[in-house]
């Protein structure tokens, strides 16, 4: 795996790491909606995934389509390999 990679993967690896976090708090706070702890710790695990996902995007181009991001040009939508297709 060559460096532009393992650093892609590695972003890749961390956002997962946070959006499980935020998951896993927003079921929580489904069902315990005034722990202000819960929620605190929600908003900030949510700021810091738009961080991460934003570096991202300016490095690798953009996580998702159908409008979640902005594109720079030329479109970088179809530029290889797609999130998925990242292996760790």
């Amino acid at each position: 795996m060559n460096k532009k990679m393992s650093q892609q993967a590695k972003m890749l690896k961390e956002i997962m790491s946070y959006e499980f976090t935020a998951v896993d708090l927003n079921l929580y706070l489904d069902t315990h909606p005034c722990d202000m702890k819960a929620l605190a710790e929600y908003n900030c695990v949510t700021h810091q995934l738009d961080i991460l996902k934003r570096a991202y995007e300016q490095c690798y181009g953009p996580l998702a389509a159908f409008g979640s991001t902005p594109s720079q040009f030329p479109w970088m939508w179809i530029d290889e390999p797609w999130p998925w297709e990242v292996e760790f």
